[in-house]
Order: C-alpha cells, then sequence, then structure tokens
C-alpha cells in the first residue's frame, strides 16, 4: 500500500512509498482509508517537536484523522463488521492515517456521520475531541457562562464555538476581519480583530479560557477571567498534573514542574486555574459528537482538499496558519 513515511525527524521529512498494508490485531478493526485530516500536529511530529512525550521510532507513518471503509475485523471486535463507514483519531502510538489502509483500535472508532462526505467526516475527529475535552471533560461548561475561544476561524476554533453554543454559553473569539463573517455565522457573539485591537482590554469577567496561542497570549488570557475562573491550554506549557496521568518518567515531571512554574504562579496570583490539554482519542466521546452533527448542531468547516500526491503541499498549508478550519487529504 502507498503511505507517507518519517524516515527522519525534519521540518520537511517525509516521502511516500510502499508499505505492507497491516494486519488487525485482537480488538483492532483493518480500515480502508478514504479521506485523512491534516493537522499542525502532524507537523510538530515530523519536526520532532513532540520527541520528549512520542518517541516514535523511525520509520514510521504520518497521520491522525481519517474516514473510511471498515475491511477486516479482528478477534473480539463486537461493535464494527466490514462495509461500515467510520471515522477516527487514531490513539498515540496507533497513528498512521497517511496511508491506504490502517488498523485502529475499536475503542478508537465511531461510525461516520451519515450526511458527511468522506473528506468532510476525517476533518472532525482531532479538532472535535480536543474541543469536547476542554470544554465539556476539563472546562465543564454551563449554560448562561462566557467562554473566550482563540482563533475562532481554525480547525478546533470553528468547532469549539458551535459547541460552546450549543452548550448555553457566550462566546467571544479572535480572528482576522475577513473571518468575522464566518465565526460570526458559526455562533460568535463577540468578535475581535487580533490585528488591531487588545482583547483583553474588550474582555473581562469570563468563566472559561480555550487557549491555542504564545505565552504573551496566554498571561493576557489569564487576566480576562473572573476569580474562579479557568483557562485551559492546548499549546503549553504542559503541567505536572499533565505529566502525572501521562505516566511519564520522573525527569519530564520535573521539567514540566519547571516549564509551567511561571504560569502556575501567575494564575494562582489571580486566583484562576491553569491547566494543559493534550487530546485523547476516545471512541465514546466521538459517537457523541456523530449525535451533535446529525442533528445539525455542529458543521464541518473546510478549507481545501488536497490529492495524497501533494502532502507536502498540504503540511505546509497548514503551518502557514492560513486555514480557515481544516485542511484534508484525499487518499481514494
Amino acid at each position: 500500500m502507498k503511505a507517507f513515511v518519517i524516515e527522519k525527524y525534519q521540518k520537511d521529512g517525509g516521502h511516500i512509498s510502499q508499505v505492507p498494508s497491516p494486519t488487525p490485531k485482537a480488538g483492532e478493526v483493518l480500515v480502508e482509508v478514504h479521506a485523512a485530516g491534516i493537522n499542525l500536529l502532524d507537523s510538530k511530529i515530523r519536526q520532532g517537536e513532540f520527541k520528549m512525550l512520542l518517541p516514535y521510532k523511525t520509520p514510521f507513518i504520518l497521520g491522525h484523522d481519517l474516514a473510511g471503509v471498515v475491511t477486516k475485523v479482528g478477534t473480539g471486535v463486537r461493535g464494527f463488521k466490514v462495509g461500515d463507514e467510520v471515522y477516527a483519531r487514531p490513539s498515540d502510538y496507533h497513528i498512521g492515517t497517511f496511508a491506504e489502509f490502517i488498523a485502529v483500535p475499536e475503542a478508537d472508532l465511531a461510525l461516520k456521520p451519515k450526511e458527511l462526505s468522506m473528506e468532510e467526516a476525517a476533518s472532525i475527529p482531532l479538532v472535535a475531541l480536543t474541543a469536547w475535552q476542554a470544554l465539556v471533560e476539563k472546562g465543564q461548561l454551563k449554560k448562561g457562562q462566557k467562554v473566550f475561544i482563540q482563533a475562532g476561524s481554525g480547525g478546533v476554533g470553528t468547532v469549539a464555538i458551535q459547541l460552546a453554543k450549543h452548550l448555553g454559553a457566550t462566546v467571544a473569539t479572535t480572528t482576522s476581519a475577513g473571518n468575522a463573517a464566518l465565526v460570526k455565522n458559526l455562533g460568535a457573539d463577540v468578535i475581535i480583530d487580533y490585528r488591531k485591537d487588545d482583547f483583553e482590554k474588550l474582555l473581562n469577567g469570563y468563566d472559561l479560557v480555550l487557549h491555542s496561542q504564545d505565552a504573551k497570549t496566554l498571561e493576557k488570557s489569564l487576566r480576562v477571567l473572573r476569580p474562579g475562573g479557568k483557562l485551559i491550554s492546548i499549546s503549553g506549557p504542559p503541567t505536572p498534573e499533565f505529566a502525572n496521568e501521562a505516566g511519564l518518567p520522573w525527569y519530564l515531571k520535573l521539567l514540566m514542574r519547571m516549564l509551567s512554574a511561571g504560569t502556575r504562579r501567575k494564575a494562582k496570583k489571580l486566583g484562576v486555574g491553569f491547566s494543559f490539554l493534550f487530546m485523547k482519542a476516545d471512541g465514546r466521546q466521538l459517537k457523541k459528537i456523530t449525535a451533535l452533527i446529525d442533528a445539525g448542531i455542529i458543521k464541518p468547516v473546510m478549507d481545501k482538499v488536497f490529492p495524497f500526491s501533494q502532502i507536502k503541499e498540504a503540511i505546509t498549508y497548514v503551518e502557514s496558519g492560513r486555514a480557515k478550519g481544516k485542511v484534508v487529504m484525499k487518499i481514494k
């Protein structure tokens, strides 16, 4: 089968080559991949930025989002059968969606939303699970609360805005003037042009912040929260709590304690909460997201669809930060 293989950690690494097709083990499902979403995480892993957290041994196949059709099931699989249309964000160490076939743990899969194309479905899992785990699981966002979602026109932002509105929250977001109509249509109530306005001067008393930007933005975001409010970061710095949950070795726990010390100290002084989220694969949560998609509550936002042959160009486009919503690659 064709697959995009990383043989060495580097900025422009990887190439399409022929590799053996996988065989599903017990509890796994073999999926013929029709489309794969491309995420900034793919770029960071390719460059080696996550080697300490996720030490993938080269060579390995890249890719964290998929939509496709079940072609074979391993022993013990009960929830899926050959011919099912599915989608997933495979769990860490089971990635490899930039390929014609992949074996996915059953627990990571969900049936594809009926009305979505394969390309639309492939754009959903990673960003939707990130939004769900930030707003529902960690943030416990409630009706009537106020949430600030940074980068509203990005992959996570477009889904997070829709989910937050469904939960009954008032949503503020940052974007460019050119994307203001997009985020407004998704449900954003307060739209801030990050190129000319300072969100810290416009927002205050917020219950929750979904942070995805740099350290300077994080520090300012802590100050827009009410006492007792929470900031959940998906861009760092990682915390000791995250290191414990991930079962990391002692030296990484120490490193993360040091990296996040300043931010945790500032949050404590302001009387607000700070936590780091590295999303996890979860087929059960994805089924709940599917129900929201089938009900028309969450709709995919896609920018471009690239052919498999242009995978490097697709990753470069994602790295540019210009995409509105998600970038997807058509494999079949």
